[in-house]
């Protein structure tokens, strides 16, 4: 099959140059630092979402009747607190990311169902592209020389097409494929047309969704006649060390390959000690880069994270003088603090060269 051109060959150049020079650094955990600003039900409304609300009812101004709360929806305030994202965003690149997430972990049509707001579905992800390219842009002309890029995050949903959320009924399922697709699909234009550089699936617990997102991309780049880099990022669910749908990193790996990532890797629910030993599976087999952005260890009684910014970096740096890595950042409990402190460990560690490495088709 005739691949596509890159659909910004120059960001895309000189990201894979960047590839081949060192360990490039994502970000680290955004839910964790809005948690930091303790907002209330008013502050993920704003403006926008605040007109008619009396705490049961609501009329907002874009003709979304419906009565629900919003708090906790993090991806509603790349629109309603934009200043917020920003900040976060300009905290992790100071502290040394070369990659920003998109703020888009949720912003699907599934997921924003909770709120009853899946008309917003684009917007959320093109807008969550656009800021996030605002700061690379913002950093980049203060620090030149150093490009940055940006990740247009997929998540996996609050659903799962392999396995039955009901004990009694095996076969049932509540969701399906090509409704997966759909809402992907949706996503993916948002984020392509707010300017990522890169698409990540990522937290992939269930395969099967990922091939949903997957199957979505490759239609949205046939769409456009251009393609960006992709991204795989699994997740093992406990110390089974399969993720929640039952493979292995190995199999995952066999599983998701067909797609020729940029990289594939791990991510979330384990911290970088317990993630080990799957992602030197990963780096012993893969044809692709590798990254890992795990945990800042596993949570407390109270679910908190208490691994430190030099304990987690300890670690990381390990897996970099052992060949592992290409690109680590950190997920759940990780600030920008975990970030500088991960950017410094593995700063002059030479990055791993895929096995038969052939990146002009992997990528």
């Amino acid at each position: 099959m005739k691949q596509l051109p890159w659909l910004n060959p120059t960001r895309t150049q000189a990201l894979l140059d960047a590839l081949k020079q060192r360990i490039l650094i994502i970000d680290g955990a955004m839910g964790t630092m809005i948690q930091g600003y303790k907002l209330d039900e008013e502050g993920y409304r704003g403006e926008r979402f605040a007109h008619g609300y009396d705490g049961r009812h609501l009329h907002v101004h874009d003709h979304s009747h419906h009565v629900c709360d919003l708090k906790g929806n993090n991806d509603l305030l790349l629109l309603t607190q934009p200043d917020i994202i920003r900040a976060v965003h300009t905290q992790y690149l100071e502290a040394g990311a070369d990659l920003l997430e998109t703020n888009t972990f949720n912003a699907t049509s599934i997921s924003q169902a909770d709120y009853h707001l899946e008309h917003i579905v684009y917007e959320l992800n093109k807008e969550g592209a656009r800021l996030a390219r605002e700061c690379c842009d913002a950093i980049e002309a203060r620090i030149a020389g150093k490009p940055r890029f940006v990740i247009g995050v997929l998540g996996p949903t609050s659903r799962t097409a392999s396995i039955s959320p009901d004990v009694n009924d095996p076969g049932y399922r509540n969701v399906k494929f090509d409704e997966l697709a759909a809402t992907y699909r949706e996503a993916v234009r948002g984020l392509i047309d707010g300017g990522a550089d890169i698409l990540m699936v990522e937290t992939i617990f269930d395969t099967l969704n990922a091939k949903a997102a997957l199957f979505a991309i490759d239609q949205v780049h046939e769409e456009r006649g251009a393609r960006l880099p992709v991204m795989i990022s699994g997740t093992i669910t406990d110390r089974s060390g399969r993720t929640l749908s039952g493979q292995t990193a190995e199999a995952f790996l066999y599983s998701m390959r067909h797609a020729r990532p940029l990289s594939i890797g791990l991510n979330c629910a384990l911290g970088a000690k317990d993630l080990r030993p799957h992602v030197e599976t990963l780096a012993s087999l893969a044809d692709c880069y590798i990254s890992t952005h795990p945990n800042a260890g596993l949570p407390n009684a109270f679910g908190e994270y208490d691994e430190t910014p030099q304990e987690m970096a300890a670690t990381i740096r390990e897996f970099a003088e052992a060949g592992f890595l290409n690109l680590v950042g950190g997920c759940c409990g990780t600030s920008p603090a975990h970030i500088k402190a991960i950017a410094e460990a593995v700063a002059g560690i030479t990055p791993r060269v895929p096995v038969n490495y052939a990146l002009g088709d992997a990528a």
